[in-house]
């Protein structure tokens, strides 16, 4: 499926994780919606577009024809960190918008994110049910959990990612990315003067005898995992602390502790959370991309954005995949 120069809109569309993925394979994108003030500005910062804003309350009929659905859709009903209600929360019931839309435009191809929990929630009767929402829409639906720590991010960060082509174009069936081999660490996106507060407090427990795996010549072997090696307090959500050597646990929007969304590392043997522009690079955004908001919205935005890396591993995949060429014409 060549995406260059085929139309995208990109929905709950944050600070442009997909619009990055998408626009580096030639796509072009013909309508975004965003209801976050603070995340809309910094797309339109960005990207020169202004989004629109509540999808609830945009007629389908107004939205410009597209060839691909994009949308990591709120996850907070169906996250661990949250509270779980699934379609009893109202932001889980923004599935179904993205159901109406599809059903008006019928766009080619419908790529979706959201986080892993999502595929177990409810005994995994939330994601039947969007299977179910879909294949009636005549889509076929493949999906799969993947983490940013295996497509060259520092990040454990576990998402289920749903590439759903239209039935009648679809020539073969669609096959996930395979993890790459590339061994990253924390210390590979650390800033040299980061913006951060340093953590200091008397309840901060190092361990002393803490082990780096070695290879037969002595080398440092990367985990591509956190290491934690401490903690704060009693060690709760946000005060475990962890080593530059390994990856960052996953960011998030929102959550408790010192550490709150980013997690505590031990760096240069001072405890610091990450600071926005090191977060913005374990989600694969360039150092030319502008960080406008406060410290404390940035971080938000970063906790729901999506990991570019996975995203791009996708989209080549999805580039080779055949389709019948007379069909998408249509």
């Amino acid at each position: 499926m060549n995406l260059e120069n085929l139309k995208f809109i990109d929905l709950f569309a944050g600070i442009g994780g997909f619009y990055q993925a998408m626009s580096s394979y030639g796509a072009k994108c013909v309508f975004t919606s965003e209801w976050d003030k603070y995340a809309a500005n910094t797309y339109e910062t960005n990207y020169g577009i202004k989004p629109h804003g509540d999808i609830t309350k945009i007629n389908e009929i107004d939205i410009p024809e597209h060839d691909i659905l994009c949308g990591g859709f709120p996850c907070q009903a169906f996250s661990v960190s949250g509270k779980q209600k699934g379609f009893e929360d109202s932001r889980g019931t923004l599935f179904f918008d993205i159901a109406r839309i599809a059903k008006y435009h019928k766009p080619k191809l419908i790529f979706l994110e959201n986080v892993r929990n999502f595929e177990k929630h409810d005994r995994g009767n939330t994601l039947k049910v969007v299977i179910r929402t879909l294949n009636e829409l005549n889509y076929d639906v493949n999906y799969k959990v993947l983490n940013a720590s295996d497509f060259g991010l520092p990040q454990n960060r576990k998402r289920i990612f749903l590439v759903c082509f239209r039935n009648d174009i679809v020539a073969e069936k669609f096959k996930f990315p395979d993890p790459i081999n590339k061994k990253t660490s924390l210390i590979d996106i650390l800033e040299n003067n980061a913006d951060v507060k340093i953590v200091d407090r008397p309840d901060i427990k190092i361990k002393k005898n803490f082990y780096i795996e070695k290879n037969q010549f002595g080398k440092i072997e990367l985990p591509n995992k956190p290491i934690q090696i401490g903690i704060v307090n009693k060690g709760g959500q946000g005060e475990r602390i962890y080593h530059p050597i390994g990856h960052a646990i996953t960011l998030s929007a929102h959550g408790g502790g010192v550490g709150s969304k980013t997690g505590l590392y031990l760096i240069n043997n001072k405890v610091r959370k990450l600071s926005t522009r090191e977060c913005a690079r374990i989600q694969g955004f360039k150092d030319n991309f502008k960080i406008i908001s406060s410290q404390s919205q940035a971080y938000k935005q970063f906790g729901n954005s999506v990991a570019i890396n996975v995203l791009k591993a996708i989209l080549d995949k999805i580039s080779k995949t055949q389709i019948i060429e007379n069909k998408l014409l249509n």
